[in-house]
């Protein structure tokens, strides 16, 4: 069965508007955004949608979360370059969109969805890198129960080895990037 979110297009923020609105992390949120800088060769790969008027992009988020702070910097950067009409849908205030595309049972944003212009989903990327979200899924694989009593002790480690993965700099941007590059040349 195929998703069609066409009744949620027009209904979020653009990108600026969820970058003023921000009231948590905004400051973060705008450092890496402002880091960001283009791999070698991906810049013109991404400017070849701008002709394109058939792709829209929705991105499930919310800025209290960290993934979302790290990956939508981005995410934002590629969409412009593409010229790809970008949403923003907060998570809660769209959990019906939410619960369709959960990972590994559970909502993890940011989730970012590629539409056409009926609406079709075409593509989807996220929550995080995946080299980062290997961790995750390894780590729930590992500990699925989650009233074990050291499940909230190993989550932690987990969530600081997903930090030590994420890097200082902003190598995994790249990745991002790259993985983006991967749906969007399969559309």
């Amino acid at each position: 069965m195929s998703i069609n979110l066409k009744a949620k297009i027009k209904t979020g923020k653009s990108s600026q508007q969820f970058m003023e609105g921000m009231s948590k992390n905004k400051d973060t949120f705008h450092d890496w955004y402002s880091r960001f800088t283009w791999p070698e060769g991906e810049q013109d790969f991404f400017q070849s949608f701008q002709q394109r008027d058939d792709i829209h992009c929705l991105i499930l988020a919310a800025d209290w979360c960290g993934d979302v702070v790290r990956n939508v910097p981005v995410i934002f950067h590629a969409m412009d370059e593409a010229k790809i009409p970008t949403e923003i849908l907060i998570m809660e205030d769209n959990l019906e969109v939410m619960d369709q595309f959960l990972t590994m049972g559970g909502r993890a944003i940011p989730i970012v969805l590629f539409i056409d212009t009926d609406g079709n989903v075409l593509g989807k990327w996220g929550p995080r890198p995946a080299n980062v979200q290997a961790i995750m899924i390894a780590f729930k694989q590992e500990n699925p129960d989650r009233n074990a009593p050291d499940y909230d002790e190993k989550i932690k480690d987990t969530r600081a080895k997903m930090l030590q993965e994420y890097g200082e700099d902003t190598g995994y941007q790249t990745i991002i990037i790259k993985e983006l590059h991967e749906i969007l040349a399969a559309l």
